[in-house]
């Protein structure tokens, strides 16, 4: 039984689809509509998409129909899972500290801009984590070297960002999704790409949603404890 589930597939337009990359995408954009509204669930439910994701990915090794290697698509899940674990945590500490000051309503971060260290910490990612992992998995002979690479580095600012409250990450998410909806297409990953489509959607009205929040809080920032940039806190 658990074999048969994981190698269910359904035919659409003459494309054998996994019904796990469904499945696992769905988990992910209901976790981007949790994040969007600051909600704590957001984190474990996305960790689950990204394990099933992981095994859609690298589709030489578990024999997906399209039997293409996309490292950094499946790399990125585990980097999800832990900075997921991460946020998970913080955003939980985050909520419990505001109702501990007698906020029952507490939100469990408080959107923000990273500021100029978070830029030049986002910028030297995003610049040196492409090139870097461009070498690794063209060595590695994954699909689309270069893409994959800005994706897998995009994916894990994005990620972190939102951990950390930046309202900076909903852009960065558009970045990846611009690189990622055409690679996805021409790897043949049809359900992901479309998903990434949609993502769009969400990520740009998650964008507004947290700077509206952020006009309504100027000054709720200023509360925050000072945290060095590093993700081990």
């Amino acid at each position: 039984m658990l074999g048969w589930l994981f190698d269910a597939t359904l035919t659409i337009a003459g494309h054998d689809i996994l019904w796990r990359e469904i499945v696992g995408n769905a988990f992910g954009l209901a976790s981007a509509i949790g994040g969007m509204r600051r909600q704590v669930w957001a984190w474990p439910v996305g960790i689950v998409g990204n394990v099933l994701l992981f095994t859609v990915f690298l589709g030489g090794v578990f024999d997906t129909p399209q039997a293409k290697d996309l490292y950094g698509q499946a790399g990125r899940q585990v980097f999800f899972i832990l900075v997921s674990v991460y946020g998970w945590v913080r955003w939980r500490q985050a909520r419990a500290d505001g109702r501990a000051h007698g906020d029952a309503h507490a939100a469990a971060v408080v959107p923000h801009w990273a500021g100029p260290r978070g830029w030049v910490l986002i910028g030297t990612v995003a610049v040196v984590g492409t090139v870097v992992f461009a070498q690794i998995f063209r060595a590695l002979d994954s699909y689309g070297p270069w893409a994959d690479a800005w994706i897998f580095t995009g994916s894990f600012l994005a990620t972190y960002g939102m951990a950390r409250g930046w309202i900076e990450f909903w852009l960065i998410w558009i970045a990846v999704d611009a690189v990622g909806v055409p690679l996805l297409f021409k790897a043949g990953y049809y359900p992901s790409a479309v998903l990434y489509i949609v993502y769009a959607a969400v990520v740009l009205w998650g964008f507004v949603v947290w700077w509206r929040q952020r006009d309504r809080n100027p000054d709720a920032v200023k509360d925050l404890p000072e945290q060095p940039l590093l993700l081990a806190e």
